[in-house]
């Protein structure tokens, strides 16, 4: 497994839960096609697997 994840927004908020908004904030995706470098544990995969629909994810 990686040490950290590379998480990229891919699809925009607008329209999206409230829940899923706060979630992609709160992994520091502000604008899209915005990349952050996030540790690998499994807080952040439950946060991946929520916005799933609006992130991509490779390893690093």
């Amino acid at each position: 497994m990686a040490k950290t994840l590379k998480v990229t927004l891919v699809k925009s908020t607008i329209g999206a839960v409230p829940k899923n908004k706060a979630t992609v904030e709160a992994m520091g995706l502000t604008k899209l096609n915005k990349t952050v470098e996030l540790p690998d544990n499994d807080a952040t995969r439950g946060m991946i697997r929520k916005v799933s629909h609006l992130v991509k994810v490779e390893e690093a």
